[in-house]
């Protein structure tokens, strides 16, 4: 059976692809979007996909894909996104930019990669398997304090200072290596149990974003999508959880409309600041029929803006 990403048609319908145009696809993964994407273009068009994981990079999707010509794939994270697209001579000629944020289910699945509590493995997270600290050497050494604060800013986790102090006690005795090792603990020190989640995932979520500042990559990629658009050039962005949706949420109303500075009263039309994009429709959710087939694509959001 064909993987199709999670709100496939929609992302498409959103992205309103022109035959001649030219598409980023920030998040590779499995390639569904890309292939969806170059499905819908036409001879002269190009599709410039990233990802920051290697082995989607080197994957057989990827290798199968970039015999066609029109296609390029890099491995780079989002923040790079405006250099690759300057160094291509694309600035201000994007007509499209897709974002499906999250972990994709080759990572999920592959246990080595340390992303699921559901499978043990040893503790890695990293988007990128050759830069950056594992989760265990961050666990290892993180100060409390600022692991409590991690787990309650990214994982919303009202346990986060006694899943902390468990931490840090046992780490003293033994390093925690595995993530089984890592949800036993949490599961152990959790007092309430949510009905139908376990009580890892909070901090399995919070501890990955810590690891892969996927935060300030998102806050990074939305500026300079916005800026690397064509006038009419559309931003289609697909969130799972509400701390990535609210960031493009706001990000789009804070390029959309007039801005100015308050302090400065009168206010002058030569003051006013115009935003560069504007909000197109509603969120979007995932139709019943896909959260049925795909429980994964439950909490997905999908906003759009704009290039004014």
């Amino acid at each position: 059976m064909e993987h199709l990403p999670v709100m496939f048609a929609e992302a498409l319908q959103q992205l309103a692809i022109k035959k001649d145009g030219i598409y980023l696809d920030c998040t590779f993964g499995r390639g569904g979007h890309s292939q969806g994407i170059l499905n819908l273009l036409g001879s002269s068009g190009r599709l410039l996909a990233f990802d920051r994981d290697l082995d989607a990079v080197d994957s057989a999707y990827a290798r199968g894909m970039l015999e066609d010509k029109r296609f390029e794939l890099k491995h780079c994270c989002f923040s790079e996104l405006e250099n690759v697209v300057t160094t291509e001579g694309l600035v201000g000629k994007i007509d499209g930019v897709l974002m499906d944020l999250g972990v994709s289910s080759p990572q999920l699945d592959n246990s080595e990669r340390g992303f699921s509590f559901l499978r043990d493995g040893p503790l890695d997270m990293r988007m990128d398997g050759t830069a950056g600290l594992t989760a265990e050497q961050w666990l290892a050494s993180v100060d409390e304090k600022e692991l409590v604060k991690v787990l309650f800013e990214y994982g919303e986790e009202r346990f986060a200072r006694r899943i902390a102090r468990a931490i840090v006690e046992r780490r003293v005795e033994t390093p925690i290596t595995t993530t089984r090792e890592l949800a036993k603990l949490i599961e152990d020190v959790v007092p309430l149990k949510e009905k139908h989640k376990h009580p890892a995932t909070r901090s399995f979520q919070a501890i990955r974003i810590e690891i892969n500042s996927e935060l300030d990559e998102l806050k990074a990629v939305l500026h300079q999508s916005a800026r690397v658009l064509a006038p009419g050039g559309r931003m289609v962005v697909i969130s799972f959880h509400s701390l990535e949706d609210r960031i493009v949420k706001r990000f789009i109303r804070s390029e959309s409309g007039a801005k100015y500075n308050p302090g400065k009263l009168p206010i002058k039309e030569v003051d006013i600041a115009k935003g560069i994009l504007k909000s197109v429709g509603k969120a979007l959710k995932a139709t019943l029929q896909e959260t049925t087939q795909n429980p994964r694509a439950r909490s997905a959001m999908l906003r759009v803006a704009e290039r004014l």
